[in-house]
């Protein structure tokens, strides 16, 4: 996993700040205190602030999801742990910077909203992050009603208008409506034209390539994987419950 070695060696001196820094300080033993006058440095630094957001944004926001139904099943850890692709040798850091988040006097609120600012240029990637949440919440067969509650909380948050919100959750959660056009983010009742059109531009924004450009890390390129292979999946049956070529 990149991330410790971010947070231990080239990005010892990036600023997180908020919440999310905190927790991340202290797992690293230090304060992260930007230093970079160099351009491309700090645009280095940019991203990696980015990526060590997104890693730890998760980490806290699903650690504080835990505390919802009040069990954390094993299932979920495995889930937490595809997700993220946790090594071995990683497994005590990312363990500690769990039970802080659990334990941590910050609500969830103060993760979610640090991460909203951080990413409001970037819908996509705060869709992203909710879309990790819910397939751990979903790893052990079913999302418990608080759960649910807590991830419609965390997207409200998020500002995720409701075709992000209703993509993020969909592939996990059994919602209202047509399955296969709620993971497009699309009405029932829309146009094959319109529909094409918007596999067409959710095949664009979910594209692992486009994950990588955006300076994110490989948990969030898993996601972007997963997202296009479920939006593909949700085009070929609307394909073949229309009859189209």
């Amino acid at each position: 996993m990149w991330f410790w070695g971010k947070i231990g060696g080239a990005a010892a001196g990036l600023t997180l700040g908020g919440p999310l820094g905190a927790l991340a300080g202290a797992v690293a033993g230090h304060f992260l205190i930007d230093r970079e006058t160099d351009p491309e440095a700090i645009a280095a630094r940019d991203r990696e602030k980015r990526e060590v957001a997104f890693t730890v944004g998760v980490i806290a926001l699903a650690a504080k999801m835990a505390k919802a139904d009040g069990v954390v099943a094993c299932v979920e850890v495995q889930a937490f742990r595809r997700v993220f692709s946790i090594q071995e040798s990683d497994l005590k850091r990312v363990g500690q910077l769990f039970d802080l988040a659990k334990q941590d006097v910050a609500g969830f609120e103060a993760y979610a909203g640090q991460l909203a600012g951080l990413f409001a240029d970037d819908p996509a990637t705060l869709e992203d992050v909710l879309s990790g949440l819910a397939q751990i919440a979903a790893a052990d067969g079913a999302v418990h009603e608080a759960e649910a509650a807590y991830l419609m909380q965390v997207g409200a948050i998020f500002k995720l208008d409701a075709a992000r919100l209703r993509r993020a959750l969909a592939r996990h959660m059994k919602l209202p409506a047509a399955d296969p056009y709620a993971i497009l983010g699309a009405d029932p009742g829309a146009s094959d034209d319109d529909l094409k059109r918007r596999h067409r531009a959710l095949v664009a924004e979910t594209h692992p390539d486009r994950a990588i450009a955006r300076g994110l890390p490989e948990e969030a390129v898993r996601i972007a994987t997963e997202k296009l292979a479920a939006a593909n999946a949700a085009w070929d049956m609307i394909r073949r419950e229309r009859g189209l070529a």
